[in-house]
């Protein structure tokens, strides 16, 4: 599988994992201190073949996400499961520990955060749906993220990620009703 975008990562065991993938380029960030010379770069990526964000589910990771897609808008942005982030073995948590097929298809999910944004989806949903003041909220919110594509989020920023992506209320409901059958299986 080609890829025509230029992926942005976090390290060299990221750009190892995604050529193990696919066949791609990488920028990697080195951490979340992102440079002014590696947001040059992206967004000279962005400018000729176009980027897609790819960083590990965790706080450092969305860190280097939104550093990244402030800078350099109009990037795509692909989502690691956690539970296929983890490794076989020991702690951490990142794309490097993601097999091949996993990576696959999250950078075929991978979709542009929309710059003006309508609000579809309201607070007060996310409350109705358990997704924010709950002692199941946290779960639920990271099997949505699974389910729509878009990761997962705390409550602050659940709203703001289903705006961004303009996830349909369809879609929204479609998922809720999907998590709540789950946990109701369970």
């Amino acid at each position: 599988m080609k890829i025509k975008e230029i992926i942005v990562v976090e390290g060299r065991d990221d750009t190892t994992a995604i050529k193990r993938a696919v066949d791609a380029d990488t920028i990697e960030t080195n951490g979340s201190a992102v440079s002014k010379e590696t947001i040059e770069k992206v967004q000279l990526a962005q400018d000729t073949r176009g980027v897609i964000i790819f960083t590990d589910p965790d706080f450092p990771g969305e860190k280097i996400r939104k550093i990244v897609s402030d800078h350099v808008p109009g990037c795509k942005h692909a989502f690691i499961k956690k539970k296929d982030a983890r490794p076989t073995s020991g702690r951490g948590i990142g794309v490097e520990h993601a097999s091949p097929d996993a990576i696959r298809e999250a950078l075929k999910d991978a979709h542009t955060m929309e710059e003006d944004i309508i609000e579809v989806i309201t607070k007060e949903d996310l409350i109705t749906a358990g997704l924010i003041g709950f002692p199941q909220s946290k779960a639920r919110r990271e099997r949505l993220g699974e389910l729509l594509k878009i990761g997962y989020t705390n409550g602050k920023q659940l709203h703001k990620r289903l705006m961004m992506f303009q996830i349909s209320k369809e879609d929204f409901a479609s998922a809720i009703e999907k998590v709540l059958q789950e946990e109701k299986n369970a």
